[in-house]
């Protein structure tokens, strides 16, 4: 059996609220968990309070075989090393890059390109 730590959605409509369990990976979304090691809250506003995991469990399940979802795998992280910050700050803009054309005047010096073909019409 295969067996996957992910979120189960037991919140309404533009609240969510997840709990954090264990499950065979065949049964869907809001399916029977084999044991619910924590939860998911995204309307806390305190970022450090809004996971609750149970990381005992998680080390057994994972020590059994168990796989982590991505967004689990990250709140585990996130738990562990205690970073609940935002995001870095993206690096500063650069000014954008211009390509550099050789000048009218340059090729007029040069004596060829299209200014000999014009001269010749002229005559």
């Amino acid at each position: 059996m295969a067996v996957r730590i992910r979120m189960k959605k037991i919140g309404r409509k533009h609240r969510p609220f997840y709990r954090i369990c264990v499950m065979d990976s065949r049964v869907h979304r809001e399916g029977k968990a084999i044991e619910e090691i924590g939860w998911y809250d995204t309307s806390v506003s305190d970022k450090s309070k809004r996971v609750k995991v149970n990381l005992e469990r998680v080390e057994y399940w994972i020590s059994v075989g168990a796989s982590m979802s991505d967004r689990v795998a990250t709140l585990v992280k996130k738990v562990k090393t205690n970073r609940f910050t935002t995001a870095a700050a993206p690096a500063p803009m650069l000014a954008p890059k211009v390509k550099e054309t050789p000048a009218p005047a340059a090729e007029g010096a040069e004596g060829g390109g299209e200014a000999a073909p014009a001269e010749a019409a002229a005559e």
